[in-house]
């Protein structure tokens, strides 16, 4: 099937505006790329970003517009978005797409991806291929964060590969899409729990879980927050846990740090994750702060992965 790319012009204008009338007018699957936008969402959601695609911004720059897909024979639906824009006193124009395979065609970018000496993260399409001996780690990759790409992801995966014991316990706060968890199953966890802020991911990460055979009560997902939830918090930490991942940006662990010790066993291990380089510092003396000791640091490009144990009371 042939589609036609359709681009709404809105700069100079407020693009709610027409975001609100074409979707009245029954147009969805509306893409937005708006410079104010994106800006105003980044500062909406501070506490939860370090790193920002410069390219992204780039592209942005300057940017405002709406874009759309119709079938190239949707004649009436073309009219009808003519005279629409026309009516807003705005431009449009459009672009012939080749035909694709759109349900299959975006597969191509999740190849799978080796990981360290042991693993290698699998899309669920592809579950039944060879491994190579290697433990497969599978996931629906559209779904939620945590695909295995990731620099930050990859490193808390080779630091677990050289950690893990057989039956650990391990506690993942903000599990995504559960990989970690997984991971640590694979590696030879006897449970898992995975935490995350985000409702979505509790089913989205049981799912993936389940998908690589695991079930309660060697996976639970919950949903929550260990700083501001006390039941939760005191839920999880009714049992010391052999590892603790946090994979997520250094604010996150920073505002996390004095909590970590009630999770975290004498001889436990903790891997914190998501840090960019210019913030390790800061991150390294909050977890100090809150009894740790710094036992290794990873780098891959500007990321950082760092683990600690508690240290030994006197």
């Amino acid at each position: 099937m042939a589609w036609l790319e359709i681009t709404v012009h809105t700069a100079g204008t407020d693009p709610d505006r027409a975001v609100a009338a074409l979707t009245a007018a029954g147009f969805s699957d509306l893409v937005i790329e708006d410079q104010a936008e994106f800006e105003g969402f980044l500062e909406q959601n501070r506490a939860y970003w370090d790193y920002i695609d410069e390219t992204l911004q780039q592209q942005l720059q300057g940017l405002s517009r709406i874009r759309l897909y119709l079938e190239d024979t949707d004649t009436a639906g073309l009219s009808r978005l003519e005279a629409l824009t026309a009516s807003l006193q705005l431009s449009m124009t459009t672009a012939p797409l080749p035909e694709t395979d759109w349900e299959e065609g975006w597969k191509e970018n999740y190849p799978p991806v080796p990981v360290g000496k042991k693993l290698l993260v699998l899309p669920c399409w592809l579950a039944n291929e060879s491994t190579d001996g290697r433990l497969p780690v599978i996931l629906d990759p559209g779904l939620t964060f945590g695909t295995g790409t990731h620099p930050s992801t990859q490193m808390v995966m080779e630091a677990m590969e050289e950690l893990a014991k057989k039956d650990m316990r391990c506690l993942d706060l903000g599990s995504g899409s559960g990989i970690l968890s997984i991971t640590a199953l694979r590696l030879g966890a006897k449970s898992a729990i995975g935490v995350d802020i985000d409702p979505k991911a509790e089913d989205i990460a049981r799912e993936n879980a389940a998908c690589n055979g695991f079930a309660a009560p060697e996976f639970t997902a919950l949903t929550g927050n260990v700083t501001t939830d006390r039941p939760l918090m005191d839920r999880l930490s009714k049992e010391e846990y052999d590892m603790v991942l946090v994979n997520i940006v250094a604010d996150v662990i920073i505002g996390l740090a004095p909590v970590l010790p009630a999770f975290v066993g004498q001889s436990g291990d903790l891997i914190c994750s998501g840090i960019l380089h210019d913030r390790l510092a800061e991150v390294c003396a909050a977890l100090d702060a809150a009894g740790f000791a710094i036992t290794s640091i990873r780098a891959k490009e500007d990321w950082r992965c760092v683990t600690a144990k508690r240290r030994c009371q006197q």
